[in-house]
């Protein structure tokens, strides 16, 4: 599907090599240039996916000195952004959204369990939505999934992990309404 992690054979086999996130980032931004909405952050979630596969990038992106939010890329045009996440310990979030815009999550290292919410009653500026368990799955190291506008969910990390994650917009500059669970 995408040629941007060549492959070589080295020691017999198949191996990624060098991606570098000048290249991701361009890839991603072709993306979602050419096919803007869902379809295209399919493509996306599937590239993001290659790229935890390139153990260079991940340790040389998402190494033991990145905080728990860096962005690495944040597109000019589009407004997307590349970010890396480390996270030390146990770590829940509660049930959100990513307001009116969407994101992807890569898992690098370590294992989350993301959890998908229903609405049950909308947020608002006075009071908090209020929202219900769907479904809990674990993302594991290579896979990622795409939250789409207004895709309700939480992660749950019950040790370190290690994520790559795009955001449809720097989420810094968004403001979201809480949830609580019913």
């Amino acid at each position: 599907m995408v040629d941007l992690l060549r492959m070589t054979k080295q020691d017999g086999g198949d191996k990624p090599m060098g991606q570098n996130l000048e290249q991701f980032a361009a890839e991603c931004r072709r993306i979602l240039k050419d096919t803007p909405g869902p379809d295209g952050r399919e493509k996306v979630r599937a590239l993001v996916e290659e790229v935890l596969k390139d153990d260079a990038f991940v340790a040389k992106h998402v190494g033991d000195d990145v905080p728990e939010r860096k962005i690495l890329y944040e597109d000019p045009d589009l407004g997307f952004c590349i970010l890396a996440h480390v996270y030390h310990g146990a770590k829940e979030s509660a049930p959100h959204d990513h307001g009116p815009t969407w994101a992807i999550y890569g898992q690098a290292a370590g294992e989350t369990l993301m959890n998908e919410w229903a609405l049950v009653e909308p947020a608002s500026e006075q009071k908090p939505g209020k929202v219900r368990h769907v479904r809990a799955y674990p993302l594991k190291r290579g896979m990622a999934h795409v939250y789409n506008e207004g895709d309700l969910h939480s992660p749950k990390r019950e040790g370190s992990t290690r994520l790559i994650r795009i955001e449809g917009r720097n989420m810094d500059k968004v403001k979201r309404l809480p949830y609580e669970k019913v």
